[in-house]
């Protein structure tokens, strides 16, 4: 998410309410404004403060251990559908 000032810091609180598993904040030192990442920081609702050059593969190890969670819990074999 984006934004200016608390607009998207709300917008992250509203997806950890809805069960997001995974919220991410880019850290001061690599953001250009930190304004709403620092007010989405001060929400709770943020799981990681990363630099923006590993959240992308932050993500995806996310969704690669949550679909590999699945297949383990729903008794189904890696590659099998």
């Amino acid at each position: 998410m984006t934004g200016i000032g608390d607009d998207g810091a709300r917008g992250m609180k509203e997806m950890k309410e809805a069960g997001a598993t995974l919220n991410i904040a880019q850290d001061e030192k690599t953001s250009v404004v930190f304004g709403m990442p620092k007010e989405a920081i001060k929400t709770g609702a943020v799981d990681k403060v990363l630099p923006l050059d590993e959240i992308s593969q932050n993500v995806v190890n996310h969704v690669l251990l949550s679909k590999k969670g699945r297949l383990k819990s729903s008794g189904k074999k890696r590659g099998m559908v």
